[in-house]
């Protein structure tokens, strides 16, 4: 196993041991055969390559001529995308983990803190990442330092990562064709690269935005901890729920402060624009390449709204998972609106600096969003 680096800030956090526990707790995934994993591998490359030259077409967000920093595609295994998600949480959280272990010696949490230990926190979040990484099907990851196993795009830019033996997965159960399955993953993967790619400075702003929110933590350590350990019991078959039979506070609504209230709202709009326009570019492009879309989408739709299991949906509510759906739609609606109205060109203006992205309010009120960026400009 790669190493991730030391035990983590202060030994809150054993980053390598989390590695390890996921890895041995992650579910093992769909039956292939050498040659067909391989297979599997190299059409999904082909796939993300075909789907660039589609996005960029559709999205008209690279002007024709100009070639963005490029970075790499990797189709990984689901230990894989474990690795590269331990190396992001850990570049993002360290600001944190610094804030919690300087209020240890004086805060009630401590007695906690000390008998939990980084290695407990550790194994504990390993159980989380188990249950995530059989689930994703891709991922464009923007915060993980480049090493040799997680090569990064020029200038620190992240990677797209195709999680192979999810989409296995997910195309045997919905009975599709794998090869439009395939394709249809990588453009809306390819989506986001293209939006990361041709969008200097959107990594950096969301960057600055979670670095912002996690500098104005102001909770109690032994706090965060209970929750990872509430998410651990229900994978371990304990109480997902309330005292009240209501389902727990995500790990995010435990961590609000006025000033974090108004940065998360920013974040669930950029975050509702971001997916909600990789559907939209989907769903776009689909027709034209994908033979199969229409019943794809259906039978994606309908696994969305079915969720999963009691434990699934605990979990979800707990990660805050359940937002992250929110966003799709609530998102995808607002692309759809805007395009319709201004056409592809004007909906571009959103990518032009943060001023110009929009609100959680705009999110669900497209019409204010273009009385605010065009007719302003245009006036």
């Amino acid at each position: 196993m790669t190493s991730i680096g030391g035990a983590g800030t202060s030994g809150m956090v054993d980053w390598n041991l989390a590695v390890a526990t996921a890895t041995r707790l992650v579910r093992p995934g769909p039956e292939v055969s050498r040659d067909e994993a391989r297979e599997v591998v190299a059409e999904l490359r082909r796939h993300a390559k075909a789907s660039e030259e589609h996005v960029r077409a559709y999205t008209r967000m690279i002007p024709e001529g100009a070639e963005p920093h490029d970075t790499p595609v990797l189709v990984v295994d689901r230990v894989g995308w474990i690795k590269a998600n331990v190396a992001g949480f850990r570049e993002l959280l360290t600001p944190l983990l610094g804030k919690m272990q300087e209020r240890r010696s004086g805060n009630a949490g401590s007695a906690l803190l000390g008998a939990v230990g980084g290695k407990v926190t550790g194994v504990e979040l390993g159980m989380l990442l188990s249950f995530l990484a059989s689930r994703i099907l891709g991922q464009y990851e923007t915060f993980a330092p480049a090493t040799r196993d997680l090569p990064a795009g020029a200038n620190g830019g992240g990677r797209l990562l195709l999680v192979a033996p999810n989409v296995v997965h997910v195309e045997r159960e919905l009975d599709v064709s794998p090869h439009d399955f395939r394709l249809w993953v990588c453009l809306h993967e390819e989506t986001h690269r293209t939006q990361f790619t041709a969008v200097p400075w959107l990594r950096d702003h969301l960057q600055g935005e979670i670095q912002s929110f996690l500098a104005a933590t102001d909770v109690d350590p032994g706090t965060v901890v209970e929750r990872l350990r509430e998410a651990a019991q229900t994978l371990a078959g304990g109480r997902p729920e309330g005292e009240e039979g209501e389902p727990s506070p995500s790990l995010v609504e435990l961590v609000q402060t006025p000033e974090q209230r108004e940065i998360l709202g920013r974040l669930t709009a950029v975050m509702s624009l971001l997916e909600g326009h990789a559907d939209y570019v989907m769903d776009g492009v689909g027709p034209q390449v994908v033979p199969s879309v229409a019943e794809i989408r259906e039978k994606f739709q309908a696994r969305r709204a079915r969720g999963a299991s009691r434990l699934d949906l605990a979990l979800r509510r707990l990660l805050g998972l359940d937002a992250k759906l929110r966003q799709y739609r609530d998102g995808e609606r607002f692309v759809r609106a805007v395009v319709d109205q201004v056409g592809m060109d004007g909906f571009n203006r959103v990518w032009t600096s943060p001023n110009t992205l929009p609100t959680k309010t705009e999110i669900a009120a497209p019409a204010d969003w273009i009385a605010r960026v065009h007719r302003k400009a245009d006036s």
